[in-house]
C-alpha cells in the first residue's frame, strides 16, 4: 500500500470497490468482506468500514483500521482519522494530526483552518487563511470564519484590495490568483451579512462574469431580500436566463405559480433561456398537478428541436411520470421514421423505458435486441436495467456477463445483489494496464495536458 495507489483508486475508482458498491455490501448485510478487503488495502472499504465501527463506540479498532492508509502520508487518509476523532470529541488529536498537513495549503489548510474555528480558534484559523487569500478555496474559508472571530472588516480590507478600479478578467486566465470577480463576490457576502444589502447589490452589478454554476449570485440576494420587483428587472437584461429562473423560483415560493409561469413563457431572444426555461416550465407545471400542460409544453419543444438528445430525455421521462409512455413513443416513432428508420443506439435506448412501461419488459428486451448495436457493450446495461428492474437480476449478470469487463461496475453491483460476493471483488480489482502520461512542456495549448 502506498499514497499513490490509493491516489489512483480515489481518482479512477477502477480496480478497487468504489464507494456506491462498497455500500452495497453493506446494505446487503456483507460486512465481514469489508472488513476484510479493508485489510486488504481496499481505501474505500475501510473508510466505511472506520466509519461504521466508530459510531458503534469501537474507536481503537477504527483507528486501527485506519492507521496503514494514514501512515503512506496521503492526506484524505489522515483527514477521515481526522473527521472521526473530532466526532468523538478528540479535536486536539485531530488538530495535531492535520498540523503538518496545513503547511501545503490548498484542501489541507482548508480543513485545518475549519477544524482550529469549530473549536474556538477562529483567530489563528483567520492568520493562517490570509496569508493563502490569493487561492479562491482559501479566500472563501477565510470569508466563512471571520464571521465567527468577529474580523469581517480586516477580510474586506483584503478582499477590496484585490478589485482594481478599472481592470476585470475577461477569461479565467487573466489574473493569477484570487481574480476580481471572485474577490467582488467574497466581499459582497460581507457586506450583505453586515446588514448593507444595497452595497453588496452594488459590488455585484460590477463583476464581468455574472453567474457561476448555472446561479447568478445577484439575483439569488435580491431573491433573499424580497426584492422581486428589482430582480424582474434584472431578468430583463439577463440574456442567460439565471436571473429569469431564479426570479420564477422566488415567485413559486411565494405561492405566485401564475406569475412563475408568466415568467418561463416571456419572450426572449436567448436560445438557450428558450430551451432550458421551457424544460423548467414542464417541471412547474408538473409539481402544481399539471401534467397534461407539461407534457403538452415538451412536445412543442421536442418537436422545435428535433433529436435533441437532452431534451428526448426529459420528454420521455416526464412521459413516463404521467403515466402516458404511448406520447412519449409516438414523437421517437415519427423521428425515427423521418429518418428513414434509422436511429442510433444514443437515440433508441431512450424508447426502451416507454415500450417496457406500455408493453412490458420482454417487448422492451426484444426491441433492444432487435437493433444492430442491441449486442454491444454499451447496450448491455440498458438491457441489463430493464431485467433488474422487473426483478429479474440473473438474466441482467448473463447479459453483462457477455461484455465483462466493460460493464464491470454495473456487473457487479448485480452480482452482489444475487449474494456472489467473491466473483464482484475479483471483477471489480481487475486492473487495465495504465497508460503512462506524458510529460507537458506546457509550449502550445494543443499540447499535453489540453
Amino acid at each position: 500500500m502506498d499514497a499513490a495507489d490509493l491516489d489512483r483508486q480515489a481518482r479512477t475508482l477502477s480496480g478497487c470497490i468504489p464507494p456506491l458498491l462498497v455500500s452495497r455490501l453493506l446494505e446487503r448485510g456483507h460486512s465481514d468482506e469489508v472488513e476484510a478487503q479493508a485489510r486488504c488495502g481496499e481505501w474505500f472499504c475501510a473508510r466505511a468500514w472506520a466509519r461504521l465501527i466508530g459510531d458503534q463506540g469501537r474507536q481503537a479498532q477504527a483507528l486501527e483500521a485506519l492507521a496503514p492508509y494514514v501512515a503512506t502520508g496521503w492526506w484524505p487518509a489522515a483527514r477521515t482519522q481526522a473527521e472521526l476523532l473530532e466526532s468523538w470529541g478528540r479535536a486536539e488529536e485531530a488538530i495535531a494530526l492535520t498540523l503538518p498537513y496545513a503547511s501545503t495549503g490548498g484542501l489541507p489548510l482548508e480543513y485545518f483552518a475549519r477544524l482550529l474555528a469549530r473549536q474556538g480558534r477562529t483567530d489563528e484559523a483567520v492568520t493562517r487563511l490570509s496569508a493563502g487569500i490569493e487561492d479562491r478555496l482559501l479566500a472563501t474559508a477565510l470569508v466563512d470564519i471571520a464571521e465567527g472571530a468577529g474580523r469581517d472588516d480586516d477580510v474586506a480590507a483584503l478582499l477590496a484590495a484585490r478589485i482594481p478600479d478599472r481592470h476585470r478578467c475577461d477569461s479565467p486566465w487573466c489574473c493569477r490568483g484570487l481574480d476580481p470577480d471572485d474577490a467582488i463576490e467574497l466581499l459582497a457576502t460581507i457586506r450583505e451579512r453586515q446588514g448593507r444589502v444595497d452595497e453588496a447589490i452594488a459590488l455585484l452589478r460590477t463583476r464581468s462574469i455574472a453567474s457561476v454554476d448555472n446561479r447568478d449570485r445577484l439575483a439569488d440576494l435580491l431573491a433573499r431580500h424580497g426584492r422581486i420587483e428589482e430582480l424582474r428587472a434584472y431578468a430583463v437584461t439577463d440574456h442567460l436566463g439565471h436571473a429569469a429562473q431564479r426570479l420564477a423560483e422566488a415567485l413559486e415560493e411565494r405561492g405566485d405559480v401564475e406569475g412563475a409561469i408568466a415568467v418561463y413563457r416571456r419572450p426572449d431572444d436567448s436560445q438557450d433561456f428558450r430551451c432550458h426555461g421551457t424544460e423548467r416550465l414542464a417541471e412547474l407545471l408538473a409539481r402544481h398537478g399539471r401534467g397534461g400542460e407539461a407534457v403538452d409544453v415538451m412536445r412543442d419543444l421536442a418537436e422545435a428541436h428535433n433529436g435533441d438528445d437532452w431534451i428526448l430525455h426529459t420528454w420521455s421521462n416526464l412521459c413516463l411520470a404521467q403515466g402516458r409512455p404511448e406520447d412519449g413513443l409516438a414523437h421517437l416513432d415519427a423521428l425515427a421514421s423521418a429518418r428513414g428508420g434509422e436511429e442510433e443506439w444514443d437515440l433508441y435506448w431512450i424508447r426502451l423505458p416507454l415500450i417496457a412501461a406500455r408493453d412490458g419488459v420482454d417487448a422492451a428486451v426484444a426491441r433492444a435486441r432487435s437493433h444492430p448495436e442491441g449486442a454491444t457493450s454499451y447496450a448491455a446495461p440498458h438491457i441489463a436495467e430493464l431485467l433488474a428492474d422487473a426483478g429479474r437480476t440473473g438474466e441482467a449478470v448473463a447479459v453483462l456477463a457477455q461484455h465483462a469487463p466493460a460493464n464491470s461496475r454495473e456487473l457487479a453491483g448485480h452480482l452482489i445483489d444475487l449474494g456472489r460476493v467473491n466473483d464482484a471483488v475479483l471483477l471489480l480489482q481487475q486492473r487495465d494496464s495504465e497508460p503512462v502520461s506524458p510529460v507537458w512542456t506546457g509550449s502550445l495549448f494543443n499540447d499535453p495536458p489540453f
